[in-house]
């Protein structure tokens, strides 16, 4: 589940969120996004996430070598067989933009979200797309507080792109907040219409205990620096049907203790 800036189809999306205390950087969270896209624009297009974070630098994402690229489909693996989950949803660096290339797509993050249409002329013509001024309006109104991270594809991308994971400090200590909006028309998202799910949702924390909880079977040859990123274990959920529109939020005391029962659905404030 994703925004997109222009027409697209997206499916088989896996989204990660995991608390974690890093050897270096202390208690930070791990956000991980995975899909199957189809560009329907004809022309460059972008995905766009909303990340509860204090702030995030192009050194926050994680570079996957194609060995590592199947890193949230072994924490799925871990998991499966779940059923569909059935559930009672509760509503509930200074000004600018940083632009740079990680892995297929071209990057831009912004604390201001109305900034980024200006900062497009530093993106390749080709993975260049064209903004909806009411998009980035509603971003600005609804998510204050958040770095908007804008990814930037053209079709080719689309087919080779491995996963995206980042860290960063916690805005919220005590609730891990899994960006999860969904508009694929490149408009503003339609809060008052369900949207079609059909993805996973997983989720690791250290010192979690309790039922539910999976080991995950990682490569021998996986890398140090990225496996000190990674979970354990993980807990998750594939979800399909519909769903209201917004993120998936669960406190942090929920998920340690693996009462995935208490997932909320969020709509943007």
């Amino acid at each position: 589940m994703c925004v997109s800036m222009d027409q697209a189809a997206f499916s088989g999306t896996t989204l990660y969120a995991g608390r974690r205390h890093h050897p270096e950087h202390g208690l930070i969270e791990v956000l991980g996004y995975q899909n199957t896209a189809v560009n329907l624009a004809g022309g460059p297009n972008a995905m766009l996430l909303h990340v509860p974070a204090r702030a995030l630098t192009p050194e926050n994402f994680l570079a996957l070598r194609q060995s590592e690229a199947d890193v949230l489909n072994l924490m799925v693996d871990a998991l499966t067989p779940v059923p569909a989950a059935t559930m009672d949803w509760m509503e509930a660096d200074g000004p600018g933009v940083r632009v740079f290339d990680h892995d297929v797509y071209t990057v831009l993050l912004a604390e201001d979200p109305t900034l980024i249409p200006a900062a497009l002329d530093r993106v390749p013509p080709h993975r260049r797309p064209r903004p909806d001024p009411e998009l980035m309006d509603f971003y600005a109104t609804h998510f204050p507080g958040h770095v908007i991270i804008l990814c930037c594809f053209d079709n080719a991308d689309a087919r080779r792109a491995k996963p995206l994971l980042m860290w960063y400090q916690p805005d919220d200590p005590d609730r891990v907040v899994v960006p999860a909006l969904d508009c694929h028309t490149g408009g503003a998202p339609r809060l008052d219409e369900p949207v079609r799910t059909d993805h996973w949702v997983v989720f690791g924390a250290d010192g979690a205990s309790g039922d539910g909880w999976e080991p995950v079977a990682y490569p021998g040859k996986m890398r140090y620096s990225l496996r000190e990123y990674l979970p354990d274990a993980v807990a998750g959920t594939y979800l399909s049907g519909a769903a209201p529109n917004g993120d998936f939020a669960i406190a942090h005391d929920d998920l340690l203790a693996g009462r995935l029962d208490r997932i909320e659905r969020l709509a943007p404030s």
